[in-house]
């Protein structure tokens, strides 16, 4: 497989038809309509289901789409870290983070350091620890930051100077709604929406001690403003951390005993970085340092 026939692929994919993807590619429709079925032959499976008018990616067109879409990011990103070898730093370094308020700590670093190396470019992934890990694992991404618990014995990593704080979510019309603070016995006997990641759901279920054990969970997800909609409207809680953000009719209440998390920026260990993303990394040592 070729990296150019993988994006002939991945267009023909997203377009859904043949015509127009060939016109935004530059190229005859008979041209990739070739290079399609040279694929599928080389690889003996059917990729597209084809109609008049629209084609539609089979089982193995989609995982062949999820595939091809890592290998072509780590090709072109590969690429971008050998053109910019030069005297002036340059380049781009891939960032993963969740939605924590430790994202202001990263943010301030990245400033800093863009201060003293204007030409180099950040790109962010959004996610959580899991999604983050597995692309750093895959080379998609120079550097993570993570919530804990998470298992870090495979990277190098420095902490943050922030603790997250833990809360619950509720509807202004809720009867929690009027307290400083919520405890165990508060939440018990209300639907429940919690974070996605298995860990951190063990983690609360720790917290709530002896009310653990029949909690009523509605649901659970990693977008902060998606599940503070549902909690809106179906009167839930949503666990999460204080980001310090407000929405529409949802109020924010930090749990009692109080409940935390660190966070920790990371890397791979023994990886070969582009000079952009080593120099970054440098300075995040030394800033721990200071």
């Amino acid at each position: 497989m070729e990296i150019r026939v993988l994006k002939y692929f991945l267009m023909a994919a997203r377009e859904e038809n043949i015509t127009k993807a060939a016109t935004l590619l530059h190229l005859t429709q008979p041209t990739l309509s070739r290079q399609l079925m040279q694929l599928e032959e080389e690889l003996g499976v059917q990729l597209f289901r084809r109609s008049k008018h629209r084609i539609i990616l089979t089982e193995d067109g989609m995982l062949l789409r999820r595939r091809a879409e890592e290998i072509v990011a780590l090709a072109d990103k590969t690429k971008e870290d050998f053109l910019h070898r030069q005297d002036e730093l340059a380049g781009i370094i891939s960032i993963g983070s969740g939605e924590l308020r430790s994202s202001q700590f990263l943010a301030r670093l990245i400033s800093g350091f863009q201060k003293k190396n204007p030409l180099v470019q950040f790109t962010f992934y959004s996610g959580n620890s899991d999604n983050i890990k597995e692309r750093l694992e895959r080379g998609l991404l120079d550097v993570g930051l993570l919530q804990e618990p998470v298992d870090i014995v495979k990277y190098s990593f420095i902490r943050t100077p922030v603790r997250e704080q833990w809360g619950a979510f509720v509807s202004v019309d809720s009867p929690l709604a009027e307290k400083e603070t919520v405890s165990p016995a508060d939440l018990a006997n209300m639907p429940l929406i919690l974070p996605g990641r298995e860990n951190l759901q063990n983690e609360l279920r720790n917290w709530f001690g002896s009310y653990g054990e029949n909690l009523q969970i509605t649901a659970s997800g990693n977008l902060l403003y998606n599940l503070a909609m549902l909690a809106r409207e179906n009167g839930s809680c949503v666990l999460t951390l204080d980001m310090a953000c407000e929405y529409p009719g949802m109020r924010f209440i930090p749990l009692s005993p109080s409940m935390d998390s660190g966070t920790v920026l990371v890397w791979k260990k023994a990886q070969a970085f582009s000079p952009a993303a080593d120099a970054f990394l440098a300075y995040l040592r030394n800033t721990q340092n200071v």
